[in-house]
């Protein structure tokens, strides 16, 4: 993260100047207000920043009835942009977790893929991070994470690849030393 904060203007300033490298005019009139909107784009896909997807997980709820099995939200939806290119990388996460003794709210799930999502990144990473957030903060038996995506850096440009995706995995605890804990996640991640 940068220590020095840089403003609206700074950030207008420099899409002016891709727009003039590129071989356009900044000042042409259906290019006029696109630095403006590319740098307010920019401040929520990149809102990633602002926050501690942590945090999301603090408040959980104890009273689960005896619940002891794999809790997995799958088909998280989620918009990325690749560190190396800032192109996006579009994709779904499907996260799963075994608790212990309490459980989070669903939607905080999807909050904490969000949270990580809406940054520079690499794919491998942001599927390390989740899982390791969900385990540190949960403290649950164990924690899988499964990521799939397309990344625009190699579809769009480069090797031109339309279509392929990438599978990312991070599994942590039973549900990765216990092959029928494992199992169970897989078969639910697919079906």
């Amino acid at each position: 993260m940068t220590d020095t904060p840089v403003s609206q203007s700074e950030a207008e300033a420099a899409v002016r100047t891709l727009i003039r490298w590129a071989g356009d005019n900044p000042d042409r009139e259906g290019l006029l207000e696109t630095p403006a909107r590319v740098a307010r784009s920019y401040r929520e896909l990149f809102e990633g920043y602002e926050s501690d997807p942590r945090a999301y997980l603090e408040k959980t709820f104890e009273e689960v009835g005896g619940y002891n099995q794999l809790v997995v939200l799958k088909d998280i939806r989620f918009v990325s942009f690749c560190e190396h290119h800032m192109l996006p990388v579009v994709g779904k996460a499907h996260v799963a977790y075994l608790p212990t003794d309490r459980v989070v709210g669903i939607s905080k799930l999807a909050r904490v893929v969000r949270g990580y999502a809406r940054r520079l990144q690499i794919q491998e990473k942001m599927t390390s991070e989740i899982a390791t957030a969900i385990n540190e903060v949960l403290k649950p038996q164990g924690v899988g994470v499964v990521i799939e995506a397309e990344h625009s850096c190699m579809t769009l440009r480069g090797v031109n690849a339309p279509g392929a995706s990438l599978t990312t995995s991070h599994l942590i605890g039973v549900v990765r030393d216990d092959a029928r804990t494992r199992e169970e996640f897989l078969r639910l991640v697919r079906g």
